[in-house]
C-alpha cells in the first residue's frame, strides 16, 4: 500500500499559546504545531546508517526507506524522490551503508516524523576502511589492545561458548574439529546474525549470556569469510568494548587469514579460521595420549637407569675390602697393636733392667763410700758430748782438752770416754786436722 505524499509543513503562529494547565489544556493541533516548530529548527543534517527497508514502487512520487544504526536498536524513517535512488551512481539496496542529507519533518496531520532526504551517498569500502582505522587508533590509544590484558586459555575447557551464524559452516567446522580432537568437549552455542544491522545487538546479548555462565571457560566468535561490509559488525566499537570487558577469555575466529576485524586485536587469542580456533582451544586427545606415553617411557627409562646406577654403586661398595671382610681391618690393627705392645714391653723391660743395674752399681758405690763401710774397716767417729760443743766432731786435739767427755761411734755401736791427755802428731805443733778414727789420744771407758 502506497503512503500518501508528504504534505508541506504548516506554519506556526508567531504568537505562542498560553501555558497549558488542567483548566486550559492545549488542543492536539497546538501540541503538534509546537513539536513541528521545534523539529524544523534543526535544519539540514547529515546522517549515517544502514538501509534495512526500501519501498520503491513504480508510479509513486515518494520512496520510503528505513535507516538503522548498526550499533544499537534504533531506526529512522526516510522519504525521498524515487529518482534519487534510481539515478544513484552506486546501487542503493537493503543492507547498503549510506550517508544521507536531509531535513527533519514532523507531519502534524498524522503525528509522524521522518527525514526528508535530498542527497544519498553510498559509503565505499575505502571510506569504511578509513573509519575502521581511525577507530582502531582511538581504541589502541585507550589501551584496549594491550598484550598485557590478554588472558591465557584453559588447557582443557569444561564448556566452550560458541557465537556463530545458524547452521553455518563455521559452526560445523568448530564443533566437528573440536569433538574429533576431544570427544567429551561440551558446547554452549548461541546462533546470531553475523552480518547486517541486527548482528551487533544479537552478538552483544549472546556474549553477555555466555560471559555470565560460570560453566563456560572460553568463548569463540566464529564466522566465515566475507567482504568488508559483511565483516563490519566485528569492528563495531560497542562489540570491541564488550569483548574487552569480558571476564571469560575470548577467541576471535572471523573470516580467513587476510581478514583482520578489530575483534582480532581485542580478543585474548586470534585464530586464522574457525577450524584453527577449535584446534587452539581444545587439545588433541590422541596427541595428549602420545605425549603421556612418551612421558611414561622417559620416566620408566630414567627410573631404570637410576636403579641400575644405584645397583652398580651398591655392588661396588659391597665389593670393597672393608665391606667384604668388615673384621679384617680390626684384625690387622689388632695384630699391629699387639706387636706394638710387645715391643713396648721389651723396651720397658730393657730400660728397667738397665736402670736396675745402674742403681745396683750406684748403691754398691754408695755403700763403699758411706760412713758405715768406713766404720766396718775399723775407723771410729769421735764427738764431744758435754759443754757448749756437745755433738761436735773432734777433728783436732785442740777440740778435746783433757777431761772432755767423748762419744766414740764404731761399726757396731758407741763408746763413752774421757780425754786424759793429748799427744801432738810428729812433725809440728798441735793443729786442727781431719778426724782420724785410729787416733791414740782417746781412752776407752766401759
Amino acid at each position: 500500500m502506497c503512503r500518501p505524499a508528504a504534505s508541506p509543513p504548516r506554519r506556526v503562529s508567531a504568537s505562542s499559546p498560553a501555558k497549558s494547565s488542567p483548566e486550559q489544556p492545549w488542543p492536539v493541533r497546538v501540541v503538534s504545531d509546537q513539536i513541528a516548530a521545534w523539529i524544523h529548527r534543526l535544519g539540514t543534517v547529515w546522517v549515517e546508517g544502514q538501509i534495512t527497508q526500501l519501498s520503491l514502487r513504480p508510479g509513486t512520487r515518494t520512496a520510503f526507506l528505513t535507516l538503522r544504526d548498526p550499533s544499537v536498536d534504533n531506526s529512522l524513517t526516510l522519504t525521498c524522490p524515487p529518482k534519487l535512488i534510481s539515478e544513484s551512481p552506486v546501487p542503493v539496496t537493503e543492507g547498503s551503508r549510506v550517508v544521507v542529507r536531509g531535513t527533519p519533518r514532523f507531519y502534524t496531520g498524522r503525528g509522524s516524523f521522518s527525514l526528508q532526504v535530498s542527497e544519498i551517498r553510498p559509503v565505499g569500502v575505502g571510506e569504511l576502511l578509513a573509519r575502521i582505522e581511525r577507530l582502531k587508533q582511538a581504541l589502541a590509544a585507550e589501551g584496549l589492545f594491550d598484550p598485557r590484558l590478554k588472558r591465557p586459555l584453559p588447557f582443557l575447557p569444561t564448556c566452550v561458548g560458541l557465537i556463530t551464524g545458524r547452521a553455518s559452516a563455521a559452526e560445523r567446522d568448530v564443533v566437528e574439529v573440536a569433538r574429533g580432537r576431544w570427544p567429551d568437549v561440551r558446547f554452549a552455542v548461541r546462533n546470531t546474525a553475523v552480518q547486517g544491522v541486527s548482528a551487533v545487538p544479537q552478538i552483544l546479548q549472546a556474549l553477555a549470556e555466555l560471559d555470565a555462565d560460570p560453566v563456560v571457560d572460553v568463548i569463540i566468535l566464529a564466522r566465515g569469510g566475507g567482504s568488508v561490509e559483511d565483516l563490519l559488525p566485528f569492528s563495531d566499537e560497542a562489540l570491541i568494548r564488550a569483548i574487552s570487558a569480558c571476564r571469560t577469555p575470548v577467541v576471535s575466529a572471523i573470516g580467513h587469514e587476510p581478514d583482520s576485524p578489530l575483534s582480532d586485536l581485542v580478543a585474548d587469542l586470534r585464530a586464522a579460521t574457525p577450524t584453527d580456533a577449535a584446534k587452539r582451544v581444545v587439545p588433541d586427545v590422541a596427541e595428549e595420549r602420545r605425549r603421556i606415553a612418551e612421558a611414561r617411557d622417559r620416566t620408566a627409562r630414567a627410573l631404570r637407569a637410576w636403579v641400575d646406577r644405584e645397583q652398580h654403586q651398591l655392588t661396588a661398595v659391597r665389593s670393597r675390602p672393608v665391606m667384604a671382610d668388615p673384621y679384617g681391618i680390626v684384625t690387622s690393627r689388632a695384630e699391629i697393636v699387639g706387636e706394638a705392645l710387645r715391643a713396648a714391653r721389651r723396651d720397658i723391660t730393657r730400660i728397667v733392667d738397665s736402670e736396675s743395674s745402674s742403681l745396683g752399681h750406684l748403691s754398691a758405690r754408695l755403700t763403699t763410700l758411706g760412713p758405715a763401710a768406713t766404720l766396718a774397716r775399723g775407723y771410729a767417729v769421735v764427738q764431744s758430748v758435754a759443754g757448749e760443743h756437745d755433738g761436735r766432731v773432734v777433728s783436732s786435739i785442740a777440740d778435746a782438752p783433757p777431761g772432755t767427755q767423748l762419744r766414740i761411734r764404731v761399726s757396731d755401736g758407741a763408746l763413752s770416754a774421757a780425754v786424759l791427755g793429748a799427744t801432738p802428731a810428729a812433725g809440728g805443733p798441735a793443729r786442727r786436722a781431719d778426724p782420724d778414727p785410729t787416733s791414740p789420744t782417746t781412752e776407752e771407758n766401759s
